[in-house]
Order: structure tokens, then C-alpha cells, then sequence
């Protein structure tokens, strides 16, 4: 068909099938590049695992876990590894015992054993603890493990270069050398001029055999005692009789020569507990079995040191990516006992020395109790010091407040003599007007002839009494003009005190024509007070009623001192009057200080009696009567509730 926009071709049986494979070929291409996009993170996940190693490792061991060393330095590694971990870890050990077993038929089997044993187990890294160790496994893993990484901890740097080491091998030295021992040996023996050395044969011994050739070279100049090798029982002998100025260097003893094993660190007590002599050692497990201490390798430190670098290969690190550097294993740590026993200053050590066994003196045991005791015992001797000094303050102030307090009672007495003193006059000049008048009349009765004797007599009489009211009067302004120099406790009756006011008051009352009564309580009233200052309070209460009843006509004049007990605990004195009352809005301040209702009064009675009256902790108050005139009332306490 043809047509203006375009044409068709009909094609015949080949066509069709060429075009239709086409479009197969097109659509497979498709459906692959699709496959391949989405499974690219899978393939790109599984080399990611493929490249992780295995989370496993195999500790070897130059030695066995009998001692200490071996079995602090291991407890660190997996310590190490379980600290730093997230994922689990699975550790393999062997104990080569390389001090004990060695030679070619002793590797062909180890190596058997570790491939029958390890077949089917694959290893992440392998940790070589100790310099035999890894001369070992390098040997082995020419035919085992060659992909496996290997991580070193405890060889002598000086040793390893005998060793071809491949580049996927790292790990740390242990920089432990001979003259360290040598210089340790200097320091505690003075003037040294020889070392001998105890050990098992050099060429069983794994962590020092390195010593022996560093030998002729650091001695420097020392005479050398060489006990290496010797059977327990001749060692022994040797070492108890060294002579003087001799220092012993312990390398590692497992065999007493005879038959019998046992740890390093058992042997040195051992050869310790006949030593004449210091011993120098050079593990830290040595350190408080007999040996005076040195620079010493540190097991926690080996085994920490070789988890860590471990874990890092397993974690994807590269073993060739990390250097092999010195390791900081290696301490100086003495025994303080053994410092005190061979009479070595702890100035003598290295720089840095620990010092290890100190028998601390009560100061360093107990110093923290001590000093909070002491600090406690400071505190509370200042604050009993404090305490008496404001003790002290306090007696001073009281003083000085009861010097004031009798002050103002005196010159509150002397106001109130000076109140009354024209009642008084009045008084004293009756008795001695009839003294005189009588005395006059006696003298005209016995001129006479015959004398009048029973007159005289009558006279005489009235005289006497005459005097003796002229002597009470005195008397008791005597004692409203006593002066104190201080407070006077002491236990008195309230009613005698009240009747004494009541004898002063009456002067003032007759001259004013009031009649003043008492009204006492039917029974003793005892209160702990100065009598004088209370007796002042109701002076100064009845001075104030008196006056303010001057306005009442003389017949409505009465003056009434009426005492009661409240309850088992209280006395109440009550000074009531007929006169006006008190204005309502005074009431509330009429104790306060210049506050008065007389036109010539300060306002100082009324403070300083409730003064008074608070000092011996009673209360003071006032009040209208409902039948018309004033009340005062003060309380005190009673001395047998007290």
C-alpha cells in the first residue's frame, strides 16, 4: 500500500523468524543486565566475607600453664579480646613445652597432631607467646597455615634477627636483656665484683636463653659464677655459700636435675631459702618468692598486648600493615621485704621502681579513718570551742543585761521613793509628833509631887509604839531603797512578797485616802525570783492604780492585791483598782516604753515591770474589770512545778 505518510513491506517466512530472534537475543541482554544490577550487592557482600578471616585463634604457648606467668599472661589475652570484642571469638591453646620437649621427632609430631587436630578448624591468626614458640610455628606453617597471619609477643629483638620474618607476621619484643639484671645487681649489692647465674642448661631454657650471648658483653668486667645446669641438690649447696659482694641472677629453673619437675617460680624459693646472697629476677612472678625483684617481664602486659593485635587482624587489619615495635612489658618491680633483709635504700633503684610487700606503717594503712578521725575530732573541738565561747558571750551578756535590768530597778526604786516620798513624810512625822508629845506629857507626869507613875507608864507605852511604827516605816523604805548589785534567785513566797508591797503602799494610800486590802491565797505560792524586783512590779502597779484613782470620790477608793495559783504550774498576782479603766486603744500598748495615761508620767513603769516579769519567764498584762476599774495580772511560774 502506498500511501502519503509512509510504506509497508510484507515480508515472507524467513523474515519473520530472522526478526524474531532478534528480539529473543535483545530481551535475554536485558533480563542479564537486570540479574546482574540487582545481584551485584550480593556478590559484592560475599567477597567481603570471603576477605573477613575466621573469628577464631590459636595461642601457642613455649611453655606450660604450671607457673604463674604462663597463666596470668593467657587470662589477660582473652581478657583483652572479651573487652574489645562485639563479636564471639574462639580461642585454641597449646602448651608446646618447648623447655621439656624438642627435636625433629618431637616437631613431626606436634605437626601431625595440629593437622589431624585443626583440619576442619579454620584459624584467623595464630599467637606465638615466647621466641621458641615462634621459631616453631615458623617451621610448621611452611606446610600448615601458610595463609595465616601470626602475632608475636616475648621475643628478644636481638633473636629475631636470626629469623626470616615473612611480612605477615607483626607483634611486640620484650626488650629484656642481661646487663638490665647486671645493673639492678650493681645497685643492690655495693661494690659488686661478681654475678652468678642459676638456671636450667641453655639450651632448654626458652625466655632467657638469650642471655648466654649477651654474656661476654655485658658483664663489664664482673667475675662470672656459673651455676647453670647444676642439679637442685648441688645448687643449693652453692648458693649458701657465695662469697661477699656477690649478687645472684635467676634465669628459670623446671627440673631439679633428678627426675622431679616443677614451676619456675617454686624453684626459685627454693634456691632462695639458702641464698647468701641477693637474688635478681627477671618475671614479675618471681617478684615475693625469694627474689629481691629487677626489670621484670609483666604477664598481664604480654598477654594484653598480644589480644589486642590479634583482634585487630580479625577484625580486617593487615599483619603487614603493622610494624613490629618494642613492647612495653617490661617493669622495674622489687620486694620490700627483701629491700629490709640484704639493707638496700629504696634510693639505690632504678627510677620508676615499684616497690612491692611494703609493710605500711599505721599512717599508710589507716590513713583515710585516721584522717576523717582527726578532721572529726577538729570539727567537734571547734565547735566546742565555739560553743564555750558563745557560752562565754552569752554569761557576759546575761550579766550585762541583769546589770542593766537591777540599774533600771533602782532607778525605778528611787522614782517610786520620790513618788511616795510626801506620803512617807506624812507617815514618819505622825509617829514622831506623837513621840515628842508624849515624851513631853511623861516628863510633866514624873516632875510632879507625887509623881503619876501609872500614867507614866501608859505614856512610856505609847512612846514604844510610836517608835515602833516610826522603825517599820523606816524599815520598809529601807528595803524599797535597797540596792543590788546583781539578780538574786532564790525560792520565796509570792504572798509574803505581795503583803510587804502592801505594808510600802499603804503610806501612799492612807495620805490618798484609798483603802487598800490583800487578798492572799489560801495556801504558799513558791516562785524562783529576785523578791525585790517583784515586789518593784507591784510598787510600780500600785503607784499607777493609786494615782488613777484620784479622780473617784474617797469613799469608791479601793485598792485590792489579790494572789491565786492556776493550776500545779503558775501563780497569778492580780492589782485591781476602782478608778476609770483604760482608754480601749491603749490596752494593747500600755507596757511599751514612754506609753502613759498620767499627765507627769515617763511611760517607764509599766516597761520595765513587764520587763522584770518576762526575765523569770512569767507574763504581764491589762485589762478593764466588767464591774468597773483597772486590773494588772502577772504570772510567774511555781518553783515545785519546775
Amino acid at each position: 500500500m502506498i500511501g502519503g505518510y509512509g510504506r509497508t513491506t510484507l515480508a515472507g517466512p524467513e523474515h519473520m523468524a530472522a526478526g524474531f530472534r532478534q528480539d529473543v537475543l535483545r530481551a535475554i541482554c536485558w533480563l542479564t543486565g537486570v540479574a546482574m544490577w540487582l545481584m551485584a550487592p550480593l556478590i559484592n557482600g560475599a567477597c567481603s566475607i570471603a576477605a573477613t578471616p575466621p573469628r577464631s585463634m590459636l595461642v601457642l604457648n613455649e611453655s606450660a600453664m604450671v607457673g604463674p606467668f604462663y597463666y596470668t599472661a593467657y587470662n589477660a589475652l582473652r581478657s583483652a579480646v572479651t573487652a574489645k570484642s562485639s563479636q564471639s571469638v574462639s580461642i585454641y591453646l597449646e602448651q608446646l613445652e618447648l623447655e621439656r620437649f624438642g627435636g625433629e621427632r618431637y616437631e613431626m609430631a606436634r605437626k601431625a597432631y595440629f593437622q589431624s587436630k585443626y583440619d576442619d578448624k579454620p584459624i584467623g591468626v595464630i599467637v606465638a607467646v615466647g621466641f621458641a614458640a615462634l621459631d616453631l610455628v615458623l617451621r610448621l606453617r611452611k606446610e600448615m597455615w601458610s595463609d595465616v597471619p601470626i602475632v608475636f609477643v616475648m621475643a628478644d629483638d636481638d633473636a629475631l634477627q636470626r629469623l626470616n620474618i615473612p611480612p605477615d607476621v607483626t607483634g611486640r619484643t620484650a626488650n629484656l636483656k642481661l646487663r638490665d639484671s647486671v645493673s639492678v645487681a650493681r645497685a643492690v649489692v655495693q661494690n659488686l665484683e661478681r654475678i652468678a647465674i642459676v638456671g636450667d642448661r641453655w639450651e632448654i631454657q626458652t625466655a632467657y636463653r638469650h642471655f648466654k650471648d649477651q654474656i661476654p658483653v655485658q658483664m663489664g668486667g664482673l667475675e662470672l659464677i656459673d651455676l647453670i645446669g647444676l642439679p637442685m641438690r648441688e645448687l643449693r649447696k652453692r648458693v649458701a655459700v657465695l662469697p661477699d659482694r656477690t649478687a645472684i641472677v635467676y634465669t628459670s629453673i623446671f627440673s631439679d636435675g633428678e627426675g622431679t619437675s616443677y614451676p619456675p617460680a617454686d624453684a626459685l624459693g627454693l634456691v632462695a631459702e639458702v641464698a647468701n646472697r641477693p637474688i635478681v629476677v627477671s618475671a614479675e612472678t618471681f617478684v615475693g618468692r625469694g627474689g629481691i625483684g629487677g626489670y621484670v617481664l609483666t604477664p598481664t602486659a604480654v598477654g594484653r598486648e598480644a589480644g589486642e593485635l590479634a583482634l585487630r587482624i580479625l577484625n580486617g587489619e593487615s599483619a603487614s600493615g603493622i610494624p613490629i615495635n618494642d613492647g612495653n612489658v617490661v617493669k622495674p618491680i622489687f620486694d620490700w621485704r627483701e629491700l629490709k633483709r640484704w639493707d638496700v635504700s629504696e634510693s639505690q633503684l632504678p627510677l620508676g621502681s615499684e616497690v612491692r610487700f611494703r609493710e605500711l606503717t599505721v599512717w599508710q594503712q589507716y590513713r583515710v579513718p585516721i584522717t576523717v578521725a582527726l578532721a572529726a575530732i577538729f570539727l567537734q573541738s571547734a565547735i566546742i570551742w565555739g560553743l564555750l565561747i558563745e557560752r562565754h558571750r552569752r554569761q557576759a551578756a546575761e550579766k550585762l543585761s541583769r546589770d542593766r535590768l537591777a540599774d533600771i530597778v533602782r532607778l525605778n526604786q528611787i522614782a517610786t521613793v520620790e513618788a511616795m516620798s510626801s506620803s512617807i513624810a506624812h507617815e514618819l512625822k505622825q509617829p514622831i509628833s506623837a513621840i515628842l508629845n508624849n515624851a513631853e506629857a511623861a516628863q510633866l507626869l514624873l516632875s510632879a509631887d507625887p509623881p503619876d507613875i501609872a500614867e507614866a507608864r501608859e505614856t512610856i507605852s505609847d512612846i514604844l509604839t510610836a517608835d515602833r511604827r516610826a522603825d517599820e516605816i523606816i524599815t520598809h523604805l529601807r528595803q524599797l531603797m535597797r540596792k543590788k548589785p546583781e539578780i538574786e534567785y532564790k525560792v520565796f513566797d509570792v504572798n509574803e512578797v505581795a503583803e510587804s508591797a502592801r505594808h510600802i503602799l499603804s503610806l501612799d494610800a492612807n495620805k490618798k485616802s484609798v483603802l487598800l486590802d490583800a487578798e492572799p491565797a489560801s495556801g504558799p505560792l513558791p516562785v524562783r525570783a529576785d523578791p525585790v524586783h517583784i515586789r518593784q512590779v507591784l510598787l510600780n502597779l500600785g503607784v499607777n492604780a493609786i494615782d488613777a484613782m484620784m479622780s473617784c470620790p474617797p469613799d469608791k477608793r479601793r485598792l485590792v492585791i489579790r494572789t491565786t495559783s492556776l493550776g500545779q504550774s503558775e501563780a497569778m498576782v492580780s492589782v485591781l483598782d476602782t478608778g476609770p479603766g483604760f482608754p480601749e486603744d491603749l490596752i494593747q500598748n500600755l507596757f511599751d516604753p514612754f506609753v502613759t495615761t498620767k499627765d507627769q508620767g515617763t511611760g517607764l513603769g509599766l516597761s520595765i515591770a513587764r520587763t522584770i516579769i518576762e526575765t523569770y519567764g512569767g507574763k504581764i498584762w491589762a485589762e478593764n474589770r466588767p464591774e468597773g476599774g483597772a486590773a494588772f495580772r502577772f504570772t510567774l511560774g511555781l518553783a515545785r512545778a519546775a
